[in-house]
């Protein structure tokens, strides 16, 4: 899914609705010509192991060698934190959805990619794991597994995942190459590592084999959001909407509508989708985002309405306690926010969240709440290294993270390279945002008109342009994008919205 972003994590939108939301591990099982990963935390399908709590440290302890500034102890405590969490998180959201442990189906018919709607992950790599053990050479099972552990990687926060994820596909193109299930499941493989030029080939060759494949099609609708191609994608939505509507392909073609501003129309075609909806994956995920589409609106009670509803189907949807979290702050209530955004970093440490954390506790201001905001970020240094350690293309993540809340020659050396890539309103933003807290306000006012020009109505976006307005001498266009803002979303960020007020005040 391409995603309706938060203001700190652009590009961790959920995948499809019909994909669950609970993560398993790993380990290996040899079986005919390729080998199997099992269940349990431990190695990789190739024998690799996957990254253990002495790795994460490594990782963070390499980070603060390279220059932050962060307290050597704090750094490992985070580090190990964060392994925690991520193995947690297979307990925390898997306590298992009916109290009772699944049952293990090893049928043909357990290999299915649609067991992946059936909202239990474990079960279904389980099923997939003892059916090809039996079936080394079912290329289908292959794929949908490969798919299994990116949608594994994303509900975790772990990016461990994705390299089990590539052996599962290629095994399947070996044993049948050119097969739309494995090149649909390599789109979205790269699509959640941010490649996305490569995801969009991948794409474009699982459809000139199938042209229907729905996969396929959706991931071809993100590939090109994310190239800021959006006349294209725009194009993109209508053939998928046309050739397999549904509630995958609705919730895009919504997103593409509301980056032109036409919430409206972002509106009416998610409530389509929620009324289509069957399963409680499907509830829950467009629930979810009519609940984020009302919170960028300011509409603070329309969306805990829909948070509601999200997690009346699925009391552990992730997406749904964040977006509860905050439209709880945006109303007032930061205790249940900050309580809420707790549980959401505890099973699933990612920077969206982190930095959202950080910034509730800095702005509740009591004793420690200063360091434990550190320890957020610092978090967040922790999964970008563990991110680039695995595949992940984490610039974006990396200049908006480290723009406000770590080292600003850094933020602006991965906006500048994500820049060079892609040019999409969010990096257009992440730019401005980065050149201005490095005292470049004449050349971040260009990127800060370029992200809000597509219409998109994104209080952060122009909370940062009224910011770069003010510096550049712009004072009446300034004081018009920063009242903008709080008039769209006053809530939009728990120190932002401050900001945005302090500012306002001071150049009356």
């Amino acid at each position: 899914m391409s995603p309706r972003t938060n203001d700190n994590e652009p590009t961790a939108r959920p995948a499809d609705a019909a994909e669950g939301d609970l993560p398993g591990g790993s380990s290996p099982s040899a079986v005919g010509g390729g080998e199997l990963p099992d269940t349990g935390a431990g190695p990789t399908a190739a024998g690799d192991e996957l990254p253990q709590t002495d790795d994460r440290v490594a990782a963070v302890r390499r980070v603060g060698a390279a220059g932050r500034r962060w307290r050597a102890a704090r750094l490992a405590g985070c580090a190990a934190l964060l392994a925690v969490a991520l193995t947690g998180a297979a307990i925390a959201v898997g306590a298992a959805r009916d109290g009772s442990p699944a049952t293990v189906a090893a049928a043909s018919g357990a290999v299915s990619p649609g067991l992946l709607a059936s909202g239990d992950l474990d079960a279904s790599i389980a099923a997939l794991q003892t059916h090809l053990r039996a079936q080394p050479k079912d290329y289908g099972s292959w794929a949908t597994l490969g798919l299994a552990y990116v949608e594994q990687a994303r509900t975790k926060g772990d990016p461990s995942r994705y390299p089990q994820a590539e052996k599962a596909l290629k095994r399947s193109l070996e044993l049948a190459p050119d097969n739309d299930q494995a090149l649909a499941g390599r789109a979205a493989l790269a699509a959640a590592r941010h490649r996305f030029a490569q995801a969009l080939t991948y794409a474009d060759q699982a459809l000139k084999q199938n042209p229907y494949s729905e996969r396929a099609l959706s991931s071809r609708i993100d590939s090109l959001v994310e190239l800021g191609r959006y006349d294209e994608a725009s194009k993109a939505a209508d053939t998928a909407d046309e050739r397999k509507p549904g509630v995958p392909v609705f919730t895009r073609y919504a997103y593409v509508r509301e980056l032109r501003g036409d919430v409206k129309t972002a509106r009416r075609v998610l409530e389509q989708a929620l009324s289509t909806a069957t399963t409680p994956g499907d509830v829950a995920y467009v629930s979810a985002q009519l609940g984020q589409l009302a919170w960028s609106q300011g509409e603070d009670k329309t969306a805990l309405h829909y948070y509601a509803r999200a997690l009346a189907a699925d009391e552990n949807y992730l997406p749904a306690l964040e977006g509860r979290a905050r439209a709880q702050a945006a109303g007032g209530d930061r205790a249940a926010a900050i309580k809420g955004m707790e549980l959401v970093v505890a099973r699933c440490p990612l920077p969206g969240p982190l930095v959202e954390l950080g910034e509730l506790y800095e702005a509740r201001g009591h004793d420690g709440d200063r360091a434990e905001a550190q320890d957020q970020y610092a978090l967040v240094d922790a999964w970008i290294a563990l991110a680039k350690a695995n595949g992940v293309n984490a610039d974006l993540d990396t200049a908006l993270a480290a723009a406000d809340h770590g080292d600003k020659a850094a933020a602006l050396r991965a906006a500048r390279a994500e820049w060079a890539r892609r040019h999409t309103v969010h990096t257009a933003d992440a730019l401005a945002w980065a050149l201005h807290v490095n005292g470049h306000d004449r050349e971040a006012l260009d990127y800060a008109r370029r992200a809000t020009g597509t219409g998109y109505r994104n209080a952060s976006f122009l909370y940062h342009r009224g910011m770069i307005e003010l510096a550049t001498g712009h004072r009446q266009d300034g004081r018009a994008s920063l009242a903008a803002a709080l008039k769209l979303n006053p809530g939009f960020s728990p120190l932002g919205a401050r900001e945005a007020r302090k500012a306002l005040e001071e150049s009356k």
